[in-house]
């Protein structure tokens, strides 16, 4: 590892005011029009060769080091807000009404900027050792599920375009202290797929029930039996989860209605189980439909893959991380989460390593500190005290990466 790497700083204050002034003014999923004309401007008055309008909104900076003979390395943040009414009370809170920066791409749109500014001066003094090409990918519309921005950057031919060899993200984690790195090789976040069940029966009065064909019936049935599909189905080494979030039917006591539905979450960490949980919630629903003498109706609909870290660049992000933060601070075998990325589209594409930085317990109430709290909160503020953290570690990943 250099010293170089190890005793660069970018530029904190910088970096403080982009990200603030990203929270400011949210911007939700293929709308970021002000942010990635931010990041933008700052790319070419950097150095970088900017390609605009990838997604809608997703912008991609290209440096060359060096001869650019060598290896290309890829470094994605996401841009986008989610649609949350920001209860913090701080200066900078959101003056757009029901958007915030709620889950931290401000912060990770502002460690990438404070990286990119780095890299470019270090390249531009020749103090960037090493040959290769450095990808900045600023992605939209993350929160948006199996049809966001990292879906259709690929579909527009984003790894066509800018072909690379390794690609790295990442999240701050709201209650890992700042200053610490976590990450797996392997499956390390869930899949994510949202479901809906309709059964249609036959409409009648609550005091008939002989008359109708009741749906309440198959749908019930239905709710106990998916954790059978947990519980008796999926290895008990691989994780998933399947929520009901939504039952509805009828619409008075005395009605029995026409058509009962259920809307699902279904997580899973092994694409192998993704699979036989699709299979089992068809067979399950069509089955309890006809044993009530109903039609059943499923929509199934594949969001996030299973984000899986690759071994090889997941090993040179901890080797990294130990040298930058000390190998106390780099935890190389974290627990799964059954939260999900659309980063994995991109892992799918191209071996690489998406990791966690801590981001402290940084929840505000009425602009005062409020302890802990979880993203996509309304109290939930990233922390400005991880950006340098961040910054370091992408700083440190391209120049490793160009020296191996």
């Amino acid at each position: 590892m250099t010293n170089a790497a190890v005793l660069f700083e970018p530029d904190v204050e910088g970096m403080t005011a982009w990200r603030r002034a990203i929270h400011r003014h949210p911007e939700l999923g293929f709308e970021e029009h002000a942010t990635s004309t931010l990041v933008a401007e700052r790319l070419r008055a950097w150095g970088y060769e900017v390609h605009t309008g990838i997604a809608v909104t997703g912008v991609v900076g290209v440096l060359r080091v060096g001869d650019g003979s060598g290896r290309t390395i890829g470094l994605r943040a996401d841009m986008d807000a989610i649609p949350v009414q920001e209860m913090t009370g701080l200066p900078w809170a959101s003056t757009v009404p029901g958007k915030m920066h709620g889950c931290g791409h401000d912060g990770h749109t502002a460690m990438l900027l404070g990286a990119a500014q780095a890299l470019a001066a270090r390249a531009k003094s020749g103090a960037l050792p090493g040959n290769g090409t450095l990808v900045l990918i600023f992605q939209p519309a993350e929160e948006l599920g199996g049809g966001g921005g990292a879906r259709r950057m690929l579909d527009e031919g984003l790894f066509e375009r800018f072909p690379c060899d390794a690609i790295f993200g990442m999240h701050n984690f709201p209650g890992i202290p700042v200053g610490e790195v976590h990450v797996r090789t392997g499956a390390f976040m869930a899949s994510s797929d949202k479901v809906g069940i309709r059964f249609v029966g036959r409409g009648g009065h609550g005091g008939m029930p002989h008359m109708a064909v009741d749906p309440t019936l198959p749908a019930a049935a239905t709710v106990l039996g998916l954790q059978s599909i947990i519980g008796r189905n999926v290895n008990p080494n691989h994780a998933a989860v399947i929520s009901v979030g939504r039952i509805e039917a009828g619409s008075a006591y005395n009605v029995i209605g026409e058509a009962a539905e259920l809307e699902l979450s279904v997580r899973a960490l092994d694409p192998g189980a993704r699979d036989l949980i699709e299979h089992r919630i068809r067979e399950l629903a069509e089955h309890q439909a006809r044993a009530y003498g109903c039609t059943s109706e499923i929509r199934y609909e594949r969001g996030y893959p299973v984000l899986i870290n690759a071994a090889e660049p997941t090993a040179f992000a901890v080797e990294v991380a130990r040298a930058l933060f000390g190998a106390e601070n780099v935890v190389a075998d974290a627990q799964p989460l059954t939260g999900s990325e659309d980063f994995a589209f991109l892992l799918e594409r191209v071996p690489g390593s998406y990791l966690l930085v801590g981001n402290g317990d940084n929840g505000h109430a009425d602009g005062k500190w409020a302890g802990g709290c979880m993203v996509h909160n309304p109290h939930y503020d990233f922390n400005d005290a991880c950006l340098a953290v961040g910054a370091r570690l992408w700083i440190g990943l391209v120049e490793q990466y160009f020296q191996n």
